[in-house]
């Protein structure tokens, strides 16, 4: 079901702003990685997930868990800090809105992120055209302040999606999907 506010823009089942308790974490500066030499000069990454219905060849761009207008403009953000595909071990750490707001990208983007099961994959596409397929390997649910989802994993290169949980949008649900391949 979906919730309108006054200004007729989707809500988190609050009555406010739909970003309010989206819940995406902040990386420390210290935290960030370091660029990786074969990394492109422009980061902005394309998104596939072919299960997902709004989800085909999406761009997300890197953007801090609180630019909220980042989260608006695009279906998903790379929360900026996180890994990248071209990296070892990397957690290509990406979120999106589960309702978001009407008439814009954001919209419904992640609405379906539970539709996907392990073996599904999920395609990033980076600046050079450079193709990361992942296969998910894992699904939870996790607490809003269970930072521990944008860890890299040890031996693992990662893609980990984010979105809100039905109905209440008061946990976050995490998708991770392991590099299989890279062409």
């Amino acid at each position: 079901m979906f919730f309108f506010g006054q200004q007729n823009v989707a809500s988190n089942g609050t009555g406010e702003d739909p970003g309010a308790g989206f819940n995406v974490p902040t990386v420390a500066e210290e935290e960030q990685p370091q660029q990786a030499a074969n990394a492109p000069e422009d980061t902005t990454l394309k998104l596939t997930v072919p299960k997902m219905d709004r989800i085909n060849g999406v761009t997300v761009p890197d953007a801090a868990g609180n630019d909220e207008q980042a989260l608006r403009d695009y279906h998903a953000i790379h929360l900026k800090g996180t890994g990248w595909p071209w990296e070892e071990e990397a957690n290509v750490y990406i979120a999106g809105h589960r309702l978001g707001y009407p008439n814009t990208n954001s919209f419904l983007a992640f609405y379906d992120l539970d539709k996907l099961e392990k073996g599904d994959q999920i395609i990033l596409t980076d600046a050079e055209g450079r193709r990361y397929t992942y296969e998910v390997y894992e699904e939870m649910v996790v607490g809003p302040t269970d930072v521990h989802v944008v860890e890299p994993v040890p031996g693992k290169n990662i893609v980990t999606l984010q979105t809100c949980t039905l109905p209440d949008y008061s946990q976050r649900m995490i998708v991770r999907g392991e590099l299989v391949d890279v062409s």
